[in-house]
């Protein structure tokens, strides 16, 4: 079990604060406009809402388990976004066998690596063994049919929701001088801060927003809500130096590189979606979509986020 020391107990009480915040602006915004046609849009608010109890309780209920409970967190992240992203690019009856080692094999061994803070083969183990792996297992299935765009559709999803996530609790591995004991501070901070970043984009784009960045990718994103959400959440990770081993101007610059990837995580996995014709990867999590659709921005942001750290403080 982890002990909550002052500064985490801060941090999540001021999560559950916002969140409680939140809860009691939806439920006064849907009784004050109950029967009106907008009611639609609150209700959907109050839905994303209660998605967000779930998944910080959930958070919560890990970070107190210790390290061991975000590992499995991660890794059931990872498999449900995996799942997901197969499902919206399929690919032929001789892809099983590998997609079988994918879910049952490599996924937890990732993970295992993670959980037993072995960097050396943690780095190397998907990018290298499994990515050699996969193609040559396909090829020995005999199927040539678009065989490199189904190779190359099951590395990918395999870099994008194993790989990368499992740099997030891979963060819990670094020895930063004098905060050992402390590194799942530094997760909440990266969740934190790219979590709100979506947010506070999505916000300031609907009250500012006029011009699109991308129209026919994502016509919801614009350049008012790019630049007040990246903005308004380096200020809030500066805000937040005091959970990390970072200075003020350092926590400020960890969050622009944080909300720069988690934006362009967001356009690449946009495209898939758009390509493929559907809103969502699923609809695991109430008014979020599918796992992928809320962990999209953090499938870029944790692997840079993680190096950056690991390079500059260790």
């Amino acid at each position: 079990m982890m002990n909550l020391d002052h500064e985490l107990m801060m941090l999540l009480g001021g999560i559950f604060g916002v969140l409680i915040i939140a809860s009691v602006i939806g439920g006064i915004l849907a009784l004050w406009y109950s029967g009106d046609k907008s009611n639609s849009t609150i209700d959907n608010l109050n839905a994303r809402i209660r998605g967000w109890w779930m998944m910080c309780i959930i958070c919560v209920v890990a970070v107190i388990v210790g390290p061991v409970g975000s590992v499995i967190l991660f890794a059931v992240m990872s498999f449900f976004a995996l799942r997901e992203f197969i499902t919206l690019t399929p690919t032929r009856r001789s892809d099983h066998e590998a997609l079988f080692w994918c879910f049952f094999i490599f996924m937890p061994v990732q993970y295992v690596l993670v959980g037993v803070q072995w960097y050396g083969l943690f780095s190397v183990f998907i990018p290298v063994y499994v990515f050699l792996f996969l193609p040559a297992r396909s090829a020995l299935a005999g199927d040539t049919t678009h065989f490199l765009e189904r190779a190359a559709k099951i590395q990918w999803g395999m870099l994008v929701t194993v790989f990368a996530i499992s740099h997030a609790p891979a963060l819990l591995m670094l020895d930063i001088p004098d905060y050992q004991g402390q590194n799942i501070k530094l997760l909440l901070f990266l969740m934190i801060v790219v979590q709100m970043s979506d947010v506070l984009q999505y916000v300031f784009g609907k009250l500012f927003g006029k011009r699109q960045i991308v129209p026919k990718l994502s016509p919801n994103k614009t350049v008012e809500g790019f630049v007040g959400g990246v903005a308004a959440s380096v200020l809030l990770g500066a805000s937040l130096f005091w959970v990390t081993p970072f200075s003020p101007w350092e926590a400020g610059l960890m969050s622009l590189a944080i909300t720069l990837m988690g934006f362009i995580g967001g356009l690449c996995m946009s495209a898939i979606k758009r390509d493929s014709g559907v809103k969502d990867f699923g609809g695991i999590i109430e008014g979020h979509g599918g796992m992928l659709d809320r962990i999209d921005s953090l499938c870029f942001a944790a692997p840079i986020f993680f190096h950056l750290t690991r390079y500059f403080y260790t």
